[in-house]
């Protein structure tokens, strides 16, 4: 049953969660994605069957939750996931995050890592507004968005073009964790498709470089594509969150 979180007397967050052993898992999505997706349905049934406790959810702006999606930037998002994880679990979390809700996952790895017993993470998408969406634009493109607040995208998900705001690229700015140091100090597992045609195989790269720990591992899965949901790919992240569980406890 879907359940609402009042966050901030504003946002009025969308969210499913099962009770059941711990450390529980709770699932970050992806840029204009929501908790009814095939990952997120997927470990939910997975959670249940093995009776873990296992929380997903939609940022503001996302699938069911309250919120103008333009109106949405990666900090607002964070707070959101920050405050879902503060307020509605007990201890240390495994966090399972996709794309930009790899991103985020580190944000919150970085701001509150007394609450995250372990990572996983899906064609992790850090710092996407800078360096794959800002970087892509030309010139004309980059004043446009300047100057009219906005600029329309396609998208290979969607009939309808993808719309980034100005505050999504300024705002994002100071959201950044690959231009810092940036440490992970508990189990965590990435996943990542070689044939990912939105998240280049040379992010994950960097991300297990940049970053700092003593247990982390990346897994690259030739022929897997950014959604990463087919069977296989399923499987290898139950087995990756079970990893962290027994790397965790």
């Amino acid at each position: 049953m879907t359940r609402s979180f009042q966050h901030s007397g504003i946002r009025k967050l969308a969210y499913n969660q099962i009770f059941g052993s711990g450390p529980g898992v709770v699932f970050l999505g992806g840029f204009r994605s929501d908790k009814e997706g095939i990952k997120a349905l997927h470990l939910e049934t997975w959670a249940e069957r093995g009776g873990r406790a296992y929380l997903r959810f939609d940022y503001s702006g996302h699938g069911q939750s309250s919120g103008d999606f333009l109106d949405g930037c990666i900090g607002d998002w964070a707070e959101d996931a920050a405050a879902i994880i503060a307020n509605l679990t007990e201890g240390p979390q495994i966090l399972v995050g996709s794309s930009m809700g790899g991103w985020i996952s580190l944000l919150i790895a970085r701001e509150m890592p007394k609450k995250v017993a372990g990572l996983v993470t899906i064609a992790a998408a850090p710092d996407f507004t800078e360096d794959a969406f800002w970087a892509s634009l030309n010139d004309h493109q980059k004043q446009r968005l300047l100057s009219e607040g906005q600029i329309e995208m396609p998208s290979a998900y969607s009939e309808e073009p993808y719309i980034f705001t100005r505050r999504l690229i300024e705002e994002g700015r100071k959201q950044l964790v690959l231009r810092s140091p940036l440490s992970l100090p508990f189990p965590v597992r990435m996943l990542h498709g070689t044939a990912d045609m939105d998240v280049d195989v040379s992010v994950a790269l960097r991300l297990l470089e940049h970053a700092e720990g003593d247990d982390l591992n990346l897994t690259l899965v030739k022929g897997a594509d950014h959604r990463f949901s087919d069977p296989d790919c399923l499987s290898m992240i139950e087995q990756a969150i079970e990893d962290v569980t027994v790397k965790a406890v």
